[in-house]
């Protein structure tokens, strides 16, 4: 199977959030009251979104906090997933009547 590329939400955020609707990462930290130094870790991928995060984005864009916290909990998911390939593969299906 061919690797997928995992897509941090700081990506999402840059790509389809600030980068169309023309706002900067100082007037997202301005506007949500978040330190700038946060939102660019954030966008560079260094820092998870966190529900404070969320709330904060979810009122600023218009959106649901669960939007952002999805998209931070499937990049968490896919990356562990990535790192236990190995013990996980080995996990068989509980089936009743097996050990």
């Amino acid at each position: 199977m061919k690797p997928y590329n995992n897509i941090h939400p700081g990506k999402i955020l840059l790509e389809d959030f600030l980068k169309p609707l023309q706002i900067t990462a100082y007037r997202l930290a301005k506007n949500t009251a978040i330190p700038q130094t946060r939102i660019s870790e954030i966008i560079k991928g260094n820092r998870r979104i966190t529900p404070d995060t969320a709330l904060r984005f979810s009122i600023f864009f218009g959106n649901s906090p669960v939007f952002w916290l999805g998209l931070q909990n499937e990049f968490d998911l896919r990356e562990e997933k990535i790192s236990k390939e190995q013990v996980l593969n080995k996990i068989r299906h509980y089936t009743s009547g097996r050990d």
